[in-house]
């Protein structure tokens, strides 16, 4: 069967899951039909408008309508659209005043970010629970290698199925899944069959399908680089594949290899299951540009404690503190400090970034953002405990761990620090 069989097959509910959680294990397979099956082993798993599913799961009556997660500021961007709002042309990264004007019947709901990380490790489980190597690529999608789970639960379409069925089941949202000989190839397949879909492209299927394909819909091929191909009469995949390779390399410079390669679908990496964050950190864009050192302290309170839950959400310390500042005219600045051990404190980070603005001395003109990032991160259980001779910073932290506990049992907003109570600042 062709992959646009797959696609119509799965796309959109056209066939309900069969494989369930509790399913009995497969009858033996011949070694053959396994290595056939392990031809094709690779699954894309990517949710359908994250921020927006996870919100509608508690608005139902917002279903079939135009939503967009984001602050309803001007110079605020979109996080996320429903299906609904991408009709009318809203895309995530769009500024809230465009998708204003876009579609001005959208309902704006304000992002919960520790929801959103909160759902996020309930996928990355239900992930690991099928299999040891699942490399994450963000909060909402991952590569799965299921060459190793067949035996136990079948082929991976039906893998497939059992993890869009688990997600809905168990999370109340809908996720989409590719699956291929390679990363590449399933990360085109669960593009193309969203939302709500399952696409199996085979391996003798593969080069067919992906020259059927407009240029762009390889990595690396942006919107500059379409043109410069166009300007050639390269315009689809299988012009990439049909071009001589020193043109590529011509037009492309060393990308020109790469493109090559993939219009043939040629991608070895393995899924690498082991992947740390290089940095994890946080960043706000002001309504009104602010030279207020009170509000830029209480900002940087804010998305220190932020930062700090993810961090521990992560398992992870860091040795360094990073504070970056863009000013009205868009120029930005950045200033960092490594810190003597690795850190997971909110308050701890706070105060490194209090010192890192204030190092920066006289500001030449109002600040638009101000963001803060902890970098050279390593996992809590290899880093040396957090000792200090002053208590305080012992009594934070785990203030900070009791906090993250009352989170995960009451939700979002259950405990702030008293300053992001106050009603000038952003509460999130």
């Amino acid at each position: 069967m062709g992959p646009d069989a797959d696609k119509h097959q799965g796309a959109r509910g056209g066939v309900q899951p069969t494989v369930h959680a509790n399913m009995q294990p497969q009858a033996r397979l011949s070694d053959e039909s396994l290595r056939d099956l392990r031809r094709t082993s690779i699954l894309h798993v990517d949710m359908d408008a994250f921020f927006v599913s996870v919100e509608l799961r508690s608005r139902p009556g917002l279903k079939g309508k135009p939503v967009i997660v984001g602050y309803p500021a001007d110079r605020s961007v979109v996080l996320s659209a429903s299906y609904e709002a991408r009709a009318f042309g809203v895309r995530s990264a769009m500024p809230m005043a465009v998708a204003a004007r876009m579609c001005p019947s959208a309902v704006i709901i304000e992002p919960r970010h520790k929801l959103y990380y909160e759902v996020s490790g309930q996928i990355m489980a239900i992930f690991g629970s099928i299999t040891d190597l699942v490399e994450p690529l963000s909060v909402d999608e991952a590569f799965l290698d299921v060459g190793g789970a067949i035996r136990r639960l079948g082929p991976p379409r039906e893998i497939g199925e059992l993890i869009r069925a688990r997600v809905s089941r168990e999370l109340g949202i809908t996720a989409s899944v590719g699956i291929a000989a390679s990363k590449f190839v399933a990360k085109i397949a669960s593009t193309r069959c969203k939302p709500d879909g399952l696409l199996l492209i085979r391996p003798e299927d593969t080069v067919p399908y992906l020259h059927s394909l407009p240029v762009s819909a390889l990595w690396g091929v942006g919107g500059k680089t379409v043109e410069v191909l166009a300007r050639k009469g390269i315009r689809t995949v299988a012009d990439v594949a049909a071009a001589p390779l020193p043109t590529l390399r011509k037009l492309l410079g060393a990308s020109g290899e790469h493109v090559y390669r993939l219009s043939w679908g040629i991608d070895p990496r393995p899924v690498t299951p082991v992947r740390l964050e290089k940095s994890i950190g946080a960043e706000e864009t002001f309504v009104t540009d602010t030279a207020d050192d009170v509000l830029l302290h209480r900002e940087l309170l804010r998305l220190s404690h932020r930062t700090a839950e993810r961090l521990r959400g992560a398992g992870m310390h860091a040795r360094t503190v990073a504070l970056k500042l863009r000013y009205a005219d868009f120029s930005t600045i950045t200033r960092s400090r490594t810190v003597n051990t690795p850190i997971d404190s909110a308050q701890l980070l706070y105060a490194v970034a209090v010192q890192l603005l204030q190092s920066v001395g006289e500001r030449p003109m109002t600040v638009r953002l101000i963001g803060i990032r902890a970098e050279q991160l390593e996992e809590a259980a290899h880093a040396p405990l957090q000792l200090s001779l002053d208590r305080r910073d012992d009594n934070w932290r785990a203030a900070e761990q009791a906090l993250d506990a009352v989170t995960r049992k009451f939700g979002n907003k259950s405990v702030l620090p008293a300053r992001l109570l106050d009603p000038g600042g952003s509460t999130e």
